[in-house]
């Protein structure tokens, strides 16, 4: 291969016009070549031909086939590009199924489902002749002030790690390869604000940060990592070769590819300015083991190209990328690919069973934090629907969906899908009932003028539904979303006001928040009849809302982010240590309003006969029993939790550490035993010489249907200091019987 041929290989391109801004500080980078003279000795990666504006997917299909025949018949090598498109809550594309977003994955507790929705989606980018998607997102959320926190699954590393996994092995059965991001360390910014520096110290990247992507890497097999926009410590990760080649590829043994973040490279020198110019962004990235520069060639063309040239840069480099690169093309068929066959002709992005999908996983991720008895609705004769989300279609959809992505910017077009509002879903729902409807205010601005509407409606209705939360955007365009953060975590504008008001009426009010991150409404907790909690839920989310509401769905969604104190309690994490709540030594509490894995039902369930072993090796299994029963008079979920907290290590250790979790179905009265088999690695953390070990001690073990202690008992791991490996097992398993 030539010079020239090597550095095609390694990039992408991307087709876009004035005014798609869909990434950070788009408009400082420019590509005056077209796409013809660009491809001219081959193309590494083709960027989002199908998620950068509206396009009719069968058209486009077949011009990327005569796009790709081009490059198979006009290059001296032959070799097509790889297609890549955002797939974070659905393919990325006009007309596409768009599924509730990460935090809702981690409110269901339900990993399977998650893998048949990956599945889902790589079966429709396929047919589309896309080969890579960029998600998941395994960043473990460590502030919820960080507008990213919608892309993020939970709090939990571990939570983060089985649902992040189980929607790599989803997307990856059907023939795509999945993309983990942001390794690593994004979502631990200064203050949630992004892009701002990271000061994890090294046993918090190993034993939080680091462990989604372990079990992603390890255990779901992922085949390409994207490297984050942070610095750690000073040092930039695109530039960084102890983490993407030391963890990477020396520790874990990962030989896929490692791709840049959109314009990562470049930032290396235009924002964290530990390069002097492109070429000595690129021959960091390149040396450090980014392989792949998207989503444009800005570092890796020319300035790589004169790098090499002028022998400051070994061109081994190169070609180590340009192998890995190839190995990808080879494992996805690309290189005897000849597209002689027809592109598809008609094909449903949102098929029946992408909207099944998407139905159940929005039922399971609504989240009942607080019921005073008022849901579900009994016979209402009048509802009044309220609030700036209650009537408004995007407020379903993160700011990576389509929706809120690229139609926000390409006014006039159709979403392209069924999508009922809350109030629709509600009328459609509460059949006889006289629901009446008033917006109230925005999202986000200082306007009042709509409360006296909305008291009025509430003054002569017997529940007033609330509906709350976020607008998602990109770079302030929102208040959710990629650089959209915020100074504090009361709910956007004046939305608290219209809920006080309208709680001053008299009327029983349903607070229903739509939001990507958790809000700081303890408040709410106490004054509301009662609060539900959704995390954008997508296409089939506001059905399982009215579902919720009118008790058609009995909830049994948990939430996958504590719910704030308030600003000035975080960074807060329910993985905390003795000291960092705060409680007995500071006059400040950061204890949440509601923990990390809290959700009440319709039923009940009690929980009896623990059974755990006095014993267990450093190096084995911890097995855990309980009995769970529906005590209520109705079919229910729980979700069984497993906790355990470590009484004596050789660094402090969290109060609460979920080792293992079960969605179970029961009939009113039914009981299940349910073991979980959890492994001892799951204990496992980073001693004073940063070694992965368990060590030998007392734990205590309870069971509940939060972090809270339902059921305890205790164990102690005996014998050695058992050192973690990668064929050490990771994942916990489970028996009901």
């Amino acid at each position: 291969m030539t010079l020239d041929e090597k550095i095609a290989q390694v990039v992408g391109f991307w087709e876009k016009e004035d005014g798609e801004a869909v990434a950070p500080l788009q408009g400082e980078f420019f590509e005056a070549a077209t796409l013809d003279s660009f491809a001219k000795d081959g193309l590494g990666h083709l960027t989002r031909p199908y998620g950068t504006r509206p396009v009719d997917p069968v058209e486009r299909a077949a011009w990327l086939w005569e796009f790709q025949r081009g490059l198979v018949t006009n290059t001296r090598l032959g070799i097509p590009a790889l297609v890549h498109e955002e797939c974070l809550t659905g393919l990325s594309a006009w007309k596409a199924a768009t599924f509730p977003a990460p935090p809702s994955w981690g409110a269901a507790f339900d990993p399977e489902l998650v893998e048949e929705m990956g599945a889902a989606i790589g079966t429709s980018m396929r047919a589309l002749g896309i080969h890579q998607g960029l998600a998941p997102v395994v960043d473990v959320v460590r502030d919820p002030r960080w507008g990213r926190v919608e892309e993020c699954i939970a709090e939990d590393p571990y939570l983060v790690g089985t649902v992040g996994t189980s929607y790599v092995r989803g997307l990856q059965s059907a023939g795509v390869h999945a993309t983990l991001k942001h390794f690593v360390g994004y979502s631990n910014s200064r203050a949630g604000r992004n892009f701002a520096p990271v000061h994890a110290g090294p046993r918090e990247l190993a034993d939080v940060l680091l462990v989604p992507f372990e079990m992603a890497l390890l255990d779901g097999g992922v085949r390409s990592v994207m490297a984050a926009y942070n610095e750690i410590d000073g040092v930039a990760v695109h530039g960084d070769p102890a983490l993407l080649t030391g963890v990477l590829r020396h520790q874990w043994g990962f030989d896929g590819t490692v791709v840049a973040d959109y314009f990562g490279i470049a930032f290396l020198q235009l924002l964290q300015r530990v390069a002097a110019d492109l070429g000595e962004a690129a021959s960091q990235a390149l040396a450090a083991g980014v392989d792949i520069e998207l989503p444009t060639g800005d570092a890796f063309l020319e300035p790589l190209k004169e790098r090499i040239r002028s022998g400051q840069l070994d061109e081994a480099l190169l070609d180590r990328a340009v192998v890995r690169a190839l190995r990808q093309k080879d494992e996805l068929g690309l290189l005897d690919a000849t597209f002689d066959d027809a592109p598809p002709s008609e094909i449903d992005l949102d098929s029946p069973a992408h909207r099944a999908i998407a139905r159940r996983l929005a039922e399971e991720s609504v989240v009942l934090v607080s019921n005073d008895g008022t849901l579900p609705l009994a016979t209402p004769r009048r509802v009044a629907v309220i609030g700036p989300n209650a009537d408004r279609q995007a407020a379903l959809f993160g700011c990576y969906s389509f929706v809120n992505h690229v139609l926000a910017q390409n006014p006039g077009y159709e979403v392209g899908f069924e999508a009922p509002t809350v109030l629709e879903a509600l009328r459609a729902e509460l059949v006889g009932v006289d629901v009446v409807s008033a917006s109230g205010c925005a999202v986000d601005d200082d306007d009042r003028s709509g409360f006296d509407e909305a008291v009025a409606a509430a003054s002569t209705s017997d529940v007033a539904v609330l509906v709350m939360g976020d607008h998602a955007g990109l770079f302030g365009r929102g208040t959710s979303g990629e650089g959209c953060d915020r100074d504090d975590l009361e709910l956007p504008g004046v939305q608290r006001d219209l809920v006080e008001a309208v709680l001053a009426t008299g009327t029983p009010v349903v607070l229903v928040l739509v939001t990507g991150r958790p809000y700081a409404v303890g408040w709410a907790l106490e004054s509301c009849a009662a609060v539900v909690q959704t995390f954008f839920p997508g296409e089939e989310g506001a059905a399982a809302i009215a579902g919720v509401l009118s008790g058609r769905v009995n909830p049994s969604g948990r939430l996958p982010l504590s719910l704030p104190r308030g600003a000035g309690a975080l960074p807060y994490s329910y993985l905390h240590p003795l000291l960092g709540e705060g409680d007995e030594v500071s006059n400040l509490s950061t204890t949440p309003p509601a923990e990390f894995g809290h959700g009440l039902s319709y039923t009940s369930f009690a929980y009896d006969v623990l059974d755990v072993a006095e014993a267990t090796p450093t190096d084995g299994e911890l097995r855990a029993t309980v009995r769970v029963t529906n005590t209520g008079d109705r079919a229910g979920d729980e979700v069984v939790q497993l906790y355990v907290h470590d009484l004596v290590g050789s660094v402090t250790r969290p109060v609460a550490q979920l080792v293992g979790f079960r969605r179970v179905h029961l009939e009113a009265g039914q009981s299940a035993l349910v073991t979980l088999h959890v492994p001892t690695t799951r204990v496992a953390f980073s001693d004073r010489a940063l070694n992965r070990v368990v060590e030998p001690g007392d734990l205590e073990v309870w069971f509940g249907t939060s972090s809270k202690r339902l059921v305890e008992g205790r164990t102690t791991l005996v014998g050695n200091v058992h050192p973690v490996t990668t064929s050490s097992p990771r994942w916990t398993t489970a028996e009901v019987r």
